[in-house]
C-alpha cells in the first residue's frame, strides 16, 4: 500500500516497533501457558511440577528402581544423596539431570503408585484354585501392595526351591507391558499417577505439601507478573515510538508538501485548486498520521499475536485445530465482502471532501456578495447538497462497518462454544487437561482477535491509502518553471551586473490546455529610468504579459531577456530578487506593517522601510496608527482599506530596491491625487529602475515614455499618449471613455473614425 512508502526514511523506527511488538506478543502469549500451569500444576497437582521428587525416602526410591532398567537405576542413584531405609534422600543433580530422569521415572512411579493402591488378590492369583485365593484373602485381605507382592513372590520362589532376589530392574518387564497396554491415553495417565506418587513420597518424607503448593503458586504468579510488567513496558515504548514516528512523518510531509506547493507555478496551482491543496495538506496528512500510528502499534502487533498464537496451537495439538481453521475462513470471507463494498466508496469520499471544502471556502470568502445579492438561501442549499452527498457516503461505509463487530463476535463466541464442547469431551476422555483447554481457548481467541483488529484497521487503510496517493500526487508534481542547469546559469551581483534592460522578443504565450494563444508576437523594450505602460480592454492579456517576466509562466515562443540574457538562464531566486512585482490581486500577510514591507528582505534597515513607505504614499496613514509600523495586519489585509492595502503592496515591492518594477493594475484603488504623487515620487526616487505599468486608467499612464495598446493578445498601438491619440483608435476609445475631450485636448466633435490609424497597424 502507498501509505507504507512514507516509512522508508524511518526503517530504524519500524525495526524497533517490530522488536517491541514481538516481545510484547511473546509475553502476552506466555501468560495463558502460565495460567494453564497454575490450574493444572498449582491447583490440580498441588504445585508438583516434576515427576522427579526433590526429597524421597530411600525405601520409596528402592520401590521405584524395581521398575527401572539397570542403566536407568544407575542414573537415578547418581543424582540422589546416599541413604537407606527410612532415611530421606535428596535430589542433587542439575536441571539437565532432572529432564533426563523425567523421560522414564514417571512410568516407574506410576507402577509403584498403582500397585500400592492395592491389587485385588483374585487378579494377582490368576490360575489358582478357590481355596488358595480364599487363604490369601484371609491372610492379606482383599488386595496386596508392592511390599506384600514382593514377599509373596519370594515365598513362592522359595517353595519351588528357587532362589529369587528382588532388586532394581526386577519388574522392568512388567512396567513395559503395562505402558504398552495404556494406548493413546498413556501419557496423561502416567503423568497423573506419577504426581500422585510424588505427593505420597513427599508426605512420607515429611515435606509440607501446602508449602510446596504455595511456593509454586507464588513462583508462577511472580513470573506472570513479571511478564505482565514487561508487556506493559513494551506497549508503552511501542506507543511512544509509533506516535513519535507518525508525527515526524506528518511533519516532514507537511514540510515537503508546502515546499513543493511554494515551487508551483500558477499552472500547477490551477491544476489542483487551492481547496484541494488545503485538504491534502491538512485532512489527508492527518489521515496518514492517524493510520500510521495504528499500523506501527496495532497492525504490526496483530500478526505477531496471530502467528505466535497459531504456532502455539500447532505445537500443542489437541485435535481441535479444525475449529480454528473454520473460524479463519469465515473471517476471511467477511473481510473480502466488506472490502468489495467499501473500497470504491473511500476514493469517492475524498473527492467529496474536496468538493465540500471548496463550497465552504467559496461561501466564507464570498460572504459579502452573497449577502448583497440576497443569495444566502441558495448558498445554504448548495452547501447542503454537497454536505448531504458526503454524509450519505459516510453513512454507507459506516453501515457496512456496523456488521463487522457483531459478525466477529458471533464467530468468536461460536468458536469458543465449539472448543468448550469438543474440548470437554477430550477432558472427559483424559486426552486434554483443563488448564491446557483454557490455554487453547485463549490462543484461539488471540488468533481471532488479531483478525478482528486487522479487519477494523483495514477499514481505515483504504481511505488512508487514497490520502497517501493524493499527497504523493502533489509531491510527484514538479513545477513547469524550473531553475536553469547550474552549469549554464547566468548569475551576477545586482549592484554590479544587472542594469534592468528588459526586452520581449517576438513572444507568444499559450496557457496550458488552451487551444488559442493568449499573446502573439509581442516585442518591446523597457529601459532603466523609463516607464513602459500597457493598456487594453479587459481580457486582452495585459496581466499575462507581465507575469512572464518573473517567470510565473514561461513563454511558448520567442524569448524575454534582461540585459541581453534570456531569463530562463537566470536562477529564479536571483531573477525575482531584482524584480519588484506588485500583482493585480492584492495580498498582505498576517503580521505587522513592518513585516509586510520587509517581506522581501527581513534584514533591511528601518530607514529603507520608511523610505519605501514614503514613496508608496503610505507614511501618512501608518503614522496615524497608534502602533505605527508595528500595527497588526490581519490575514489578507482585511483590517485595512483597499487603497492602504495597495500602497503597502507597492511599498513591499519598492523596499527591495529592484532593477525592474512591475505594477499590474496596482493604482486602481488610489485616488487621482495619490496616484499622481506616487508616480512623481517613483520618477524621482526610483529613476534607475525600468518601470512597467499595467493600468486601466489613462491618467495613470499618460505620462509614460512608451505606451503599448493590447487588443486580443496583440499590440495594436505603441507610442506616447499624444501619438496614440492620433494613431490608435482603440486607445482613443479608451481615453474618451474616461476623460473629456477638453482633458484630452481634442475637439468635442472628434470621433475615432476621424483619427488617422497607424498605417499597417501592429497587427
Amino acid at each position: 500500500m502507498k501509505i507504507f512508502k512514507f516509512l522508508k526514511g524511518h526503517i530504524l523506527n519500524l525495526v524497533l516497533a517490530l522488536v517491541l511488538l514481538c516481545i510484547q506478543a511473546n509475553c502476552e502469549l506466555t501468560l495463558p501457558g502460565l495460567m494453564s500451569d497454575i490450574v493444572d500444576v498449582g491447583i490440580s497437582q498441588g504445585g508438583i511440577d516434576s515427576s522427579v521428587p526433590n526429597e524421597i525416602r530411600a525405601s520409596d526410591l528402592e520401590q521405584v528402581e524395581l521398575f527401572l532398567s539397570d542403566d536407568e537405576a544407575a542414573q537415578v542413584e547418581a543424582v540422589y544423596s546416599a541413604g537407606s531405609g527410612d532415611a530421606v534422600r535428596t535430589f542433587a543433580g542439575s536441571e539437565e539431570d532432572r529432564a533426563a530422569l523425567e523421560a522414564f521415572i514417571g512410568e516407574a512411579e506410576m507402577m509403584v503408585y498403582q500397585i500400592n493402591q492395592g491389587i485385588p488378590i483374585d487378579e494377582w492369583a490368576v490360575g489358582e484354585d478357590a481355596e488358595t485365593i480364599a487363604a490369601l484373602e484371609e491372610q492379606l485381605g482383599d488386595s496386596v501392595d508392592l511390599n506384600e507382592l514382593i514377599a509373596l513372590s519370594e515365598a513362592a520362589a522359595a517353595a519351588d526351591g528357587r532362589s529369587v532376589e528382588i532388586g532394581p530392574g526386577s519388574l522392568y518387564e512388567m512396567r513395559r507391558q503395562a505402558i504398552e497396554s495404556l494406548g493413546d491415553t498413556g501419557d496423561s495417565i502416567v503423568e497423573s499417577r506419577a504426581v500422585a506418587f510424588v505427593q505420597d513420597a513427599y508426605q512420607t518424607a515429611g515435606v509440607d505439601l501446602n508449602q510446596v503448593q504455595t511456593d509454586y503458586l507464588l513462583r508462577t504468579g511472580g513470573t506472570m507478573l513479571a511478564y505482565a510488567l514487561l508487556t506493559a513496558l513494551c506497549a508503552l515504548l511501542a506507543a511512544f515510538n509509533a506516535s513519535k514516528t507518525s508525527a515526524a512523518i506528518a511533519r516532514d510531509l507537511r514540510h515537503d508538501l508546502y515546499q513543493r506547493v511554494l515551487e508551483f507555478s500558477p499552472a500547477e496551482m490551477n491544476r489542483f485548486s487551492a481547496a484541494s491543496l488545503i485538504t491534502r495538506g491538512t485532512n489527508d496528512i492527518q489521515q496518514i498520521q492517524m493510520v500510521l500510528v495504528m499500523c506501527l502499534r496495532i497492525v504490526l502487533f496483530a500478526p505477531c499475536m496471530g502467528v505466535g498464537a497459531i504456532f502455539r496451537v500447532i505445537t500443542n495439538s489437541t485435535g481441535l485445530e479444525w475449529i480454528l481453521i473454520l473460524a479463519i475462513v469465515l473471517i476471511a470471507v467477511a473481510i473480502g465482502v466488506l472490502f468489495g463494498l467499501t473500497m470504491p466508496k473511500f476514493r469517492i469520499m475524498q473527492k467529496l471532501v474536496d468538493k465540500n471544502n471548496l463550497v465552504a471556502r467559496e461561501i466564507i470568502t464570498g460572504i459579502m456578495p452573497i449577502r448583497a445579492f440576497g443569495r444566502t438561501k441558495y448558498e445554504e442549499q448548495r452547501y447542503d447538497e454537497a454536505n448531504r452527498e458526503l454524509t450519505s457516503t459516510y453513512i454507507f461505509t459506516n453501515r457496512c462497518m456496523t456488521f463487522l463487530m457483531p459478525m466477529m463476535m458471533v464467530i468468536m463466541n461460536v468458536t469458543t462454544v465449539g472448543i468448550v464442547w469438543f474440548g470437554a469431551q477430550g477432558v472427559d476422555a483424559g486426552t486434554i487437561m483443563v488448564g491446557d483447554l483454557m490455554a487453547y481457548i485463549n490462543y484461539v481467541m488471540q488468533v481471532i482477535m488479531s483478525f478482528m483488529i486487522i479487519t477494523m484497521i483495514s477499514v481505515m487503510l483504504p481511505r488512508a491509502d487514497v490520502a497517501a496517493e493524493r499527497v504523493q500526487e502533489v509531491l510527484a508534481t514538479h513545477s513547469s518553471i524550473e531553475d536553469p542547469d547550474p552549469e549554464h546559469a547566468v548569475t551576477r551581483e545586482c549592484a554590479e551586473g544587472w542594469k534592468g534592460v528588459v526586452r520581449y522578443n517576438d513572444v507568444t504565450f499559450t496557457y496550458p490546455d488552451a487551444d488559442v494563444p493568449t499573446l502573439e508576437h509581442i516585442s518591446f523594450t523597457a529601459e532603466p529610468g523609463k516607464t513602459t505602460a500597457i493598456i487594453g480592454s479587459t481580457g486582452c492579456g495585459k496581466s499575462s504579459l507581465v507575469q512572464l517576466l518573473p517567470r510565473l509562466y514561461d513563454v511558448t515562443e520567442g524569448s524575454i531577456t534582461v540585459d541581453g540574457v534570456d531569463i530562463r538562464s537566470i536562477p529564479l531566486e536571483e531573477l525575482r530578487r531584482f524584480i519588484g512585482y506588485v500583482p493585480q490581486k492584492r495580498m498582505l500577510f498576517s503580521g505587522t506593517i513592518e513585516s509586510n514591507i520587509k517581506y522581501g528582505d527581513p534584514s533591511m534597515s528601518d530607514a529603507d522601510m520608511v523610505e519605501a513607505a514614503g514613496i508608496a504614499q503610505a507614511t501618512e496613514f501608518i503614522d496615524g496608527k497608534p502602533d505605527g509600523y508595528q500595527s497588526p495586519i490581519s490575514q489578507g489585509g482585511s483590517n485595512v482599506s483597499g487603497g492602504q492595502n495597495q500602497r503597502l503592496s507597492i511599498a513591499r515591492a519598492l523596499a527591495i530596491c529592484p532593477k525592474v518594477l512591475v505594477f499590474d493594475d496596482s493604482f486602481s484603488a488610489l485616488d487621482y491625487k495619490t496616484d499622481a504623487t506616487l508616480r512623481a515620487e517613483l520618477a524621482e526616487r526610483a529613476s534607475d529602475a525600468a518601470v512597467i505599468i499595467v493600468a486601466q486608467r489613462i491618467a495613470t499612464i499618460m505620462h509614460a515614455e512608451e505606451i503599448l495598446v493590447l487588443d486580443d493578445g496583440r499590440i495594436v498601438g505603441r507610442g506616447t499618449h499624444e501619438e496614440l491619440l492620433r494613431t490608435c483608435p482603440e486607445y482613443l476609445e479608451i481615453a474618451k471613455s474616461q476623460l473629456s475631450p477638453e482633458e484630452l485636448g481634442l475637439d468635442a466633435a472628434s470621433s475615432p473614425q476621424e483619427v488617422a490609424v497607424l498605417e499597417g497597424g501592429e497587427r
